[in-house]
């Protein structure tokens, strides 16, 4: 995975979700460069990492071997919010900090029936073998409650992200190991937008003893919130 840089101080290792890469993802992120080290990866075919399929358990053990060989502090958002648990029970000894934005870890939610609902519409949205890229785009963004505005022509990033979800592992596949995460400090970050979202952080709370957070105002971009998202992020790592 290639690793952009930023910053000097301790590690924070940041880990994205669909459609944009590091760079993109965590842009609202990059003050925090004054006092951190941030690292944040370009999963598989996002940004300048070679092309492969989209599977949680697979890249969690290139995260772990790569980036988990000394103590940081791990943030994963959506997909890459399950990434992050896989590999932070690779390798907790290493782990300061586990920080999980909407993971849409719905197995956890099993039988809520919003949740098995979304978690059905994700199976089918990543299922087609020939699809409109850009249409697929957009109705994955409202899936997923981002509030964002696509414009015609699509961005050439925004296109190499959205061909990634393709025959992606669907994140109904998910049985993250909350039990060897217990002895973590970890937090679950919701955006206050979307209830299955806000399920599957509850479960994590309960069943990981996670410290729970809301961030509103910009759906499932929580990042993009910027200052309110830093400040969340710098008060659980300094605690």
């Amino acid at each position: 995975m290639y690793v952009h840089e930023w910053g000097q101080g301790p590690e924070v290792v940041l880990v994205h979700g669909a459609v944009l890469g590091g760079r993109e993802c965590w842009r609202g992120q990059r003050p925090l460069a004054e006092r951190w080290r941030l690292r944040a990866v370009d999963r598989p075919g996002h940004g300048r990492t070679p092309p492969a399929r989209q599977d949680f358990e697979a890249e969690s053990v290139q995260l772990a071997d790569q980036l988990l060989d000394r103590p940081v502090h791990l943030v994963g958002y959506s997909y890459g919010g399950l990434v992050a648990m896989y590999a932070a029970a690779r390798r907790p000894e290493n782990v300061l900090t586990l920080t999980v934005v909407e993971p849409p870890a719905t197995a956890l939610a099993k039988g809520n029936p919003v949740v098995d609902e979304w978690a059905a519409a994700i199976r089918r949205l990543m299922a087609p073998a020939d699809p409109d890229l850009p249409t697929l785009l957009r109705d994955f963004l409202a899936l997923v409650g981002a509030q964002v505005e696509v414009a015609d022509p699509v961005h050439p990033t925004l296109l190499q992200g959205t061909r990634q979800l393709v025959g992606a592992r669907p994140p109904d596949e998910a049985h993250p190991p909350l039990d060897a995460l217990r002895d973590l400090p970890m937090l679950a970050i919701t955006g206050a937008h979307l209830e299955p979202y806000e399920a599957i952080c509850d479960v994590i709370a309960s069943r990981a003893g996670a410290e729970r957070a809301q961030c509103p105002g910009a759906g499932h971009l929580v990042p993009d919130t910027g200052a309110p998202f830093n400040a969340l992020l710098e008060k659980f790592f300094t605690a």
